[in-house]
């Protein structure tokens, strides 16, 4: 039969959802790097066939997240030193793009979505809640990738954030967690001000600036971890 003209009620498909929960878990250590895990089991954890279990595994595999070989166990990625510093440069680098293309278009609206989403991201933390952080950061920097629209960006940001999660977690986890509602009101600064150049810089710095396993502690970390002097946003902007 053709395909119907009118679509009925959306829902995730049942691959993406068993994908985030996978992610979820992965992420908050309930699966823990090279944890071996077979998809019978996962499946039987989460009431679904094997199928879909098959295929967001596969998907993990794509961003880094699982290691799997047709025929032999699949295990979660250990965190390793290289490959994450390796997807943050990219995932800066792409977050410069952004800002670059983002700012000259942006607009007191879009500003102030910036700003709800950084205080979203701030009480989050004052509550502990890293998942809350986690998902108000994704907000906060989504909305300048939205800006610039570009396809390339969004497409290398899907393949290496996920990377990176781990590493966001520890970071709001430590005592460097409040730095990034710091570095988060620079950024606003510079989009405020129409400062396209110092949005840029600030956006790479942020990733730049992750820390990630291996990471030496640092005696002053507001210096270090930001790499940019504290300039607190405009009230007037």
């Amino acid at each position: 039969m053709p395909v119907p003209s009118t679509a009925g009620t959306h829902r995730p498909l049942l691959r993406d959802e068993v994908q985030a929960r996978l992610r979820a878990a992965i992420v908050d250590g309930t699966l823990a790097p090279g944890e071996q895990v077979r998809d019978a089991d996962i499946a039987q954890w989460l009431g679904v066939s094997r199928t879909p279990v098959r295929e967001a595994l596969l998907e993990l595999a794509h961003a880094g997240l699982v290691q799997t070989t047709p025929g032999r166990a699949t295990i979660i990625s250990p965190i390793e030193r290289r490959a994450t510093s390796e997807a943050r440069d990219v995932v800066a680098a792409m977050h410069r793009l952004a800002a670059l293309a983002a700012v000259p278009r942006l607009d007191s609206n879009t500003i102030e979505r910036m700003r709800a989403a950084n205080r979203l991201f701030a009480a989050a933390l004052r509550c502990g809640d890293i998942d809350g952080a986690i998902a108000a950061d994704e907000l906060f920097h989504g909305i300048l990738v939205e800006i610039a629209d570009n396809d390339a960006i969004r497409t290398v940001l899907r393949l290496y954030e996920p990377v990176l999660l781990r590493a966001e977690r520890a970071q709001f986890s430590s005592e460097h967690a409040e730095l990034s509602t710091l570095r988060h009101d620079q950024l606003i600064a510079r989009c405020a001000l129409g400062d396209a150049l110092g949005a840029a810089e600030i956006a790479e710095s942020i990733w730049t600036h992750l820390l990630t396993e291996g990471d030496a502690n640092v005696s002053d970390p507001a210096t270090a971890a930001t790499g940019i002097s504290h300039e607190p946003e405009d009230p007037h902007a």
